[in-house]
């Protein structure tokens, strides 16, 4: 099974991989517009950085930053899908009445629990993401027993309140408040998490994991390792993958299918 491509739209002044280069408007839309261009299926926009130790922002400023974006984006192309990267209400109510067309709730319903009626409302797809803790501390320490059971059940526990969504995408959530061992192990048991709703999103795209196992201190010089990675885990079928380089993503997927 050949993956949709999630393209990365970051429209904040700290995210970990692109923090400041399309925080405004008009260089946001253009890089947009590019990822569509190199392939994209869809295009994920998000205006509060989630990197570890972050704070959230207001919902005001929030609001101003991804909402132009969708309705320029929308203007140009009508048919691209767009997810909104939010935790909030409001900024999920209005991006879904501009033209966004799934959640993508790294708080997998627990920031938020009326996403499921807005879904709903809005015929929106919904994804949901095991995070342990908050940006701010997630990373302070992880602790699990068994960190593929307590995500599993976790995320089957939440997509049971997502009953009734047309589709319900689960995210094991890679680096949000797991360390290497927590991130490998998940990785390598994937094809477990595809029973839970029968829709998987995986996103790996330039996270601190690659550089602790390669020593990549700078995000976008992981962007080789990222795609190698994705390429060996196709065969757990995971349905999106979210990234930020996807003229990379998209060559990949068209050598593997090639040979």
């Amino acid at each position: 099974m050949r993956p949709k491509v999630m393209g990365i739209l970051n429209i904040t002044p700290n995210s970990f991989s692109d923090g400041g280069q399309y925080v405004t408007s008009k260089s946001a839309i253009q890089h947009g517009l590019e990822m569509i261009a190199q392939g994209a299926d869809i295009i994920d926009i998000g205006g509060e950085s989630t990197r570890p130790g972050s704070d959230p922002v207001s919902t005001e400023d929030e609001l101003s930053r991804v909402i132009p974006v969708i309705e320029e984006i929308r203007k140009v192309n009508a048919e691209i899908m767009i997810s909104v990267d939010t935790t909030k209400y409001e900024v999920a109510r209005l991006a879904l009445e501009k033209g966004a067309k799934i959640i993508n709730d790294v708080s997998g319903l627990s920031a938020e629990p009326r996403f499921v009626d807005l879904a709903k409302e809005y015929n929106a797809d919904l994804v949901l993401m095991h995070r342990k803790g908050t940006p701010k501390d997630m990373q302070d320490d992880p602790q699990y027993e068994d960190v593929v059971k307590e995500v599993s059940d976790y995320l089957i526990k939440q997509s049971k309140l997502a009953e009734g969504i047309g589709n319900v995408y689960v995210d094991v959530g890679i680096g949000f408040g797991k360390n290497l061992e927590h991130n490998l192990a998940l990785l390598k048991n994937l094809d477990k998490f595809n029973k839970i709703t029968g829709k998987q999103l995986l996103g790996i795209s330039r996270k601190a994991f690659i550089k602790m196992l390669f020593g990549i201190e700078i995000a976008k010089d992981r962007d080789a390792h990222t795609a190698m990675i994705h390429q060996q885990l196709l065969a757990s079928d995971v349905d999106v993958i979210r990234v930020h380089n996807v003229k990379l993503i998209r060559d990949m997927l068209d050598i593997t299918k090639i040979l």
